[in-house]
């Protein structure tokens, strides 16, 4: 592919890699292909966070810190907890009697992360690995890094007003906060930018134009992009921004300055 030319400064906030011990094939988050691609469509900078795993992400993190080293990419420790992250009365039910076991992160694991110059803001998926207690999240508000989420069917608006949106680091809502493609919760979720100033949006995974065009009319300092390599390729996902009706001060800001704001390391 030939690389794009477009005239910004880009940083991508949602990179997924995988060590090489447990890649599906060539794509499944191979750092180098990443970084070919990131160049290929013109982006500077990429938050960098380990895929999906049983168990403790301690050496998964460890292994992306070591893969960013001399690439265009900074790590996100990926972590992990003992509640479960529903709405229903079961999922209720079940976190009375949750408790943390060795696997997941501790609030001493929280300060580790957050004290090592590798890593610069932390990643959650609840549905796939759980949300972490109250004392985790404590933890994190003290230490005060970004903390990036999936946002979606599986962790709704509601959901993260009530479990993140009470602390006071700043929180990027992954996919609009509406994966799969879900209008109404990226409706939803926009509608927490009016009431959460620590509340941002990436836009990796979205791919309709009206939620994006109105959140960053609505909130231009709240959009930040993110394509969801190595699944999307990032010049894709690029062009999805470049086609808004949005003024070009407005794309600047989701391309880099947004983010710059909010990850120190991602600015020039």
């Amino acid at each position: 592919m030939l690389e794009l030319e477009h005239g910004f400064r880009v940083v991508d906030v949602h990179l997924e890699l995988e060590p090489d011990g447990g890649r599906q094939g060539p794509a499944a988050g191979d750092p180098e292909q990443v970084e070919r691609e990131l160049h290929q469509a013109g982006v500077v900078r990429g938050l960098a966070f380990p895929a999906d795993r049983e168990g403790s992400y301690l050496k998964a993190n460890n292994a992306v810190a070591r893969m960013s080293v001399g690439r265009p990419m900074i790590a996100a420790a990926r972590i992990n907890g003992s509640r479960d992250p529903g709405q229903g009365a079961g999922s209720r039910l079940r976190n009375i009697a949750a408790s943390r076991a060795d696997h997941h992160t501790s609030p001493a694991d929280v300060e580790q992360y957050a004290y090592d110059d590798r890593f610069v803001c932390f990643k959650l998926h609840p549905p796939a690995d759980g949300l972490p207690d109250e004392e985790v999240l404590e933890t994190l508000e003290a230490v005060g890094l970004p903390v990036l989420t999936y946002g979606g069917r599986g962790f709704q608006p509601s959901v993260i007003e009530e479990t993140l949106l009470e602390y006071s680091f700043p929180v990027v809502v992954s996919h609009m906060g509406g994966y799969p493609l879900d209008r109404k919760l990226m409706d939803r979720t926009i509608d927490l930018l009016d009431r959460y100033e620590q509340c941002y949006l990436d836009t990796s995974f979205v791919r309709l134009r009206d939620p994006i065009e109105r959140a960053v009319m609505e909130h231009p300092d709240r959009v930040l992009f993110g394509s969801g390599a190595p699944a999307v390729h990032p010049t894709v996902a690029l062009m999805e921004i470049l086609t808004l009706d949005v003024p070009e001060d407005a794309m600047r800001r989701v391309f880099s300055k947004n983010a710059s704001r909010v990850v120190d390391e991602l600015a020039p």
